[in-house]
Parts: structure tokens; sequence; C-alpha cells
């Protein structure tokens, strides 16, 4: 049988784990970086996950991009560009750091204020985690891990992303009013 999708309950290591990696990037990229945060479900108390801990380098400006690109291939990491989403780039961990996701995008782009503001938004509302979380587990038992599989398990959860997005936006504008 193929392995199925992993998809854990929250785990409070995973800040740890976050902060770990901060401090390894962060002084190869402290002056070419805004800050580097955590994102994605990892990052949301009580969320369930896969065990993977996503983190996004926001620059301020495209003209440092080069240079970042460089200073982490020098730490092993693989730029794999764009991953289908416009203003975000995407770098493959070496193989012997812990397993991660790491991004580059441009602080206050869409692809930044979408990560933010929906891992803002979940962090205020367990009624929300729960409902995302009982989606992803669901999810996680139908699609097998394989490339087509993660595809599917992401397809299947787009429509509550979307919603739940379209909420934290909603939140940041009725907070700003």
């Amino acid at each position: 049988m193929t392995d199925m999708i992993v998809v854990s309950d929250y785990n409070p290591r995973w800040a740890e784990r976050f902060e770990d990696l901060r401090q390894r990037l962060t002084p190869h990229v402290a002056d070419l970086a805004v800050s580097i945060e955590h994102v994605g479900s990892t990052a949301v108390p009580g969320c369930a996950a896969k065990p993977i801990i996503d983190l996004d380098i926001l620059v301020s400006e495209e003209a440092v991009i080069p240079e970042l690109i460089s200073r982490l291939a020098a730490q092993g990491y693989r730029h794999e560009g764009d991953p289908g989403i416009r203003g975000q780039e995407a770098f493959q961990a070496p193989p012997a750091a812990p397993e991660h996701h790491l991004y580059r995008v441009a602080a206050g782009s869409k692809p930044h204020l979408d990560h933010v503001l929906l891992r803002d938004y979940l962090r205020q509302r367990p009624d929300e985690v729960r409902r995302y979380s009982a989606l992803k587990v669901d999810l996680a038992q139908r699609f097998p891990a394989d490339s087509e599989g993660r595809a599917a398990y992401s397809a299947a959860k787009s429509a509550l992303v979307e919603e739940l997005a379209a909420k934290s936006y909603a939140a940041r504008a009725a907070g700003a009013s």
C-alpha cells in the first residue's frame, strides 16, 4: 500500500523547530531580510498540520534577491524559483537540515499577506482551527503521499483555505476601520 499523507496533531515543539531554523538562517541573511516569519499550519497553536515547518524570508526590495539566492545556495539550499505564486520563490532545504519549506517573499506583498493574515486570523479563532484541522485529517486519510495525492489533497482543501483567507482579509479591513 502507498504511504498516506501525514497530518499530525499540533505539536508545541514546532515553534522551537522554527526558532532553530530561524537562528540558523539569520547570520546569513540578516542584512538582506526584513524578517523571517513562521507561517503555515505549524505556526498556529492547536492546528493539525503536516509536520513540516514553513518559513518566509521577507525582503524589502527585489534587488537583494540574487544575493539572497547565492547566500542560501552556500548553505545548501537549492533555488526552485516561482512555485506558481507570483512574488514568491521556493528553496529546497539541504538534505541534512530538519524538514522545512523555505520561501522568499516581498514584505507587504500578496503572498506575504496571505501567509501572515491567515496565520494570525487562525491564531485568534479556535473554532476555525478545529474546522480546518478536521478537514486536513480527513483528507490525509483519503489521499496517498505521492505527487498526485498531494496535489489532490491541496486541491480538496483549497476552498476552505480561500474562505479562511478571505475572512482574514476582511478581519484586517474591519480592524483598520
